[in-house]
């Protein structure tokens, strides 16, 4: 007997391949979803962006559902599971993530799939329960306050130095000052408590004060 045959014999023609135990399938696949959902809600929860982006919440329901049916594919069919490699090595992703966080999620949501179609689940649940706890100790909006930019465009010098006064005893750094002509445009980051934003008005009835825009500010964004 050939090298050849042998592999065809003991490997390729191997029922150990080719079985499907339909309720182990289904109960891999109905975990995966409700971890899905898990990370979902997880993710809605604890989100400390601006901009919520639903879709991608939703994917990540989708890509532990879909990494489950992968690894359930490539454990019971050899033939399947190199044909899987070859099909997903010519994949390239170019969706740029513009939260470091989000790749936690996204991780979390491939190797809860993978382990859930491999049917650990006691490592699944243990390995959720964890990375919940992580991100509620470490990573919690603040209740305090919040964080503004304050970029103002005023004329003369002195109107300036009653700007940084009009700000109180509040916390604030001065992160830019652009002079344009006659314009200077100054950007401050300020530390605001329960959304007392009296600042501002007493900013825009200044003269020489031209406008006043607040954007509010995690200190996280990529560019």
């Amino acid at each position: 007997m050939s090298v050849r045959d042998f592999v065809k014999n003991s490997i390729l023609n191997s029922e150990v391949y080719s079985t499907y135990d339909a309720a182990n399938i289904a109960l891999s696949l109905v975990i995966a979803l409700l971890l899905g959902i898990l990370i979902f809600l997880v993710y809605k929860r604890f989100y400390a962006g601006v901009v919520f982006s639903k879709s991608f919440a939703i994917t990540l329901i989708g890509m532990c559902v879909l990494t489950c049916m992968v690894t359930l594919a490539i454990s019971t069919n050899i033939v399947i599971s190199l044909g899987m490699v070859g099909a997903l090595s010519i994949v390239r992703f170019r969706t740029a993530v513009k939260d470091p966080l989000d790749l936690l999620y996204l991780f979390w949501s491939i190797t809860t799939g993978i382990t859930a179609g491999a049917g650990m689940y006691v490592l699944t649940v243990c390995a959720a329960v964890i990375i919940i706890i992580m991100i509620a100790l470490f990573y919690h909006k603040p209740s305090s306050g919040q964080i503004y930019v304050a970029v103002i465009h005023y004329e003369g010098k002195e109107t300036g130095d009653e700007i940084i006064r009009a700000f109180g005893k509040l916390k604030y750094y001065i992160k830019s000052r652009t002079m344009r002509g006659d314009t200077t445009e100054l950007a401050v980051e300020v530390y605001v408590k329960k959304n007392d934003l009296f600042f501002q008005e007493k900013i825009q009835n200044i003269d020489k004060v031209k406008d006043i825009t607040l954007i509010q500010y995690n200190g996280e964004y990529n560019g």
